[in-house]
């Protein structure tokens, strides 16, 4: 009951007041550089698609309009990711953070920066159990399910794909281990056989070792839960070079195009899962961010988007973006009652919050937020085909 208590506690919009337009900045910290910076450009486009239906709204705040100042949470260098986003805080002065991305960073700048600054954070791609229990104070969200139930998500299809027995190999931090444990245990449960399971560093050049290992398991097929832009791809390159292992199975971070564009062989076949919806949310993002140069089904694009709307409903239901009434509305607009608000809404949430209404604002993801502030989530499971990915089924 954590967040409800303190938006219970905190939300005192005097929606009487008059409030005078600004330029509000925000902050969009990702990682532009690292393991998955071929994903982070859609991602920050489509968060940033949503400020800019705010500003050009003239509805947010007496008019307000929205800055965006971006940084480099380079996914993997904590010390990095916090020294980037303490300047957003401290230098910037940004209102709230979407972001940041890889588990890991997001973690270390939510308790070194977001947290003791009273600073609102909403991670579109943050996936650890770990960030379940997060002592936040009521400062941090995340729009991505945790991997505690995608674990459970990935060995059912597994399962259901008639395949008993894999090797597991998982990039060495907080992400890998989590999602790592999640998948095991849920697929011994179901009946399956892990042969082996083993972290990979990234950032080598070889990964012979680590492929020649995991194929003397006797596991047929390999479970590839790392960075599509790094050591995943090292592992799988590998594995086709020797001919150790010819069909993978993916965790999130590997999929995006730049796995196929850049891995030396023929990868059909090759499957995973990765957080996605069919709702009519979903599909009024792919049609609005489509109109605007974004895919709009990419991995973490309509997380993103959601990501920046809750922030900027968040500021409307409170009458402020002053930080600490962005953390205490957050939870008002993203659950029930209200009126239900899709992609391409914004200007008409604006409105009814101005007027003294509520929202439920659902989203390109179907937003529904359990009490300590993270998405429950849907998953779509994804075949490579014909050199791109192809989505086979919604969970």
């Amino acid at each position: 009951m954590k967040k409800v208590m303190i938006a219970a506690i905190l939300s005192v919009a005097m929606l009487t007041t008059s409030v005078v337009a600004e330029n509000i900045k925000m902050g969009v910290i990702l990682g532009f550089t690292g393991p998955i910076e071929s994903l982070t450009p859609t991602m920050a486009a489509s968060a940033e698609l949503a400020f800019k239906e705010a500003s050009d709204s003239g509805k947010l705040l007496g008019g307000s309009t929205i800055e965006v100042v971006r940084a480099d949470s380079t996914c993997i260098d904590a010390a990095a990711a916090t020294s980037a986003a303490d300047r957003l805080v401290t230098s910037d002065r940004v209102a709230g953070i979407m972001g940041a991305d890889c588990s890991g960073v997001t973690t270390a700048i939510a308790n070194n920066v977001a947290i003791p600054n009273g600073v609102t954070m909403i991670s579109p791609s943050a996936t650890s159990p770990a960030l379940t229990d997060i002592d936040d104070n009521g400062y941090f969200f995340r729009t991505a399910p945790s991997d505690a139930r995608g674990g459970e998500i990935l060995a059912q299809v597994v399962i259901e794909r008639g395949i008993s027995e894999v090797a597991v190999t998982y990039t060495n931090n907080d992400y890998g281990k989590g999602l790592a444990d999640s998948f095991s245990s849920a697929f011994k449960t179901l009946g399956g056989t892990v042969t082996m399971d083993a972290a990979h560093e990234d950032g080598k050049g070889d990964y012979s070792a680590e492929v020649a290992a995991l194929s003397a398991s006797g596991a047929q097929e390999l479970l590839v839960i790392g960075y599509l832009d790094q050591g995943g791809r090292g592992i799988i390159q590998s594995s086709i070079d020797s001919g150790a292992f010819s069909r993978f199975i993916l965790s999130d971070g590997m999929i995006g195009q730049s796995l196929i564009d850049n891995v030396d062989g023929d990868l059909s076949g090759t499957f995973g899962t990765i957080a996605g919806s069919d709702s009519e949310g979903a599909n009024v993002f792919k049609a609005v961010a489509s109109a605007n140069g974004i895919p709009g089904d990419g991995p973490y694009e309509p997380e993103s988007y959601d990501a920046a709307a809750l922030m900027i409903l968040a500021m409307q239901a409170g009458n402020s973006s002053d930080r600490a009434s962005i953390a205490a509305n957050i939870m008002n607009v993203a659950n029930a009652p209200g009126e239900i608000i899709l992609p391409g809404e914004l200007a008409k949430a604006l409105d009814i919050l101005s007027n003294g209404g509520q929202v439920n604002y659902q989203g390109a993801t179907n937003v529904e937020f359990t009490e300590v502030g993270e998405s429950t989530g849907s998953f779509k499971e994804l075949e490579i085909g014909g050199g791109k990915f192809n989505t086979i089924k919604f969970r």
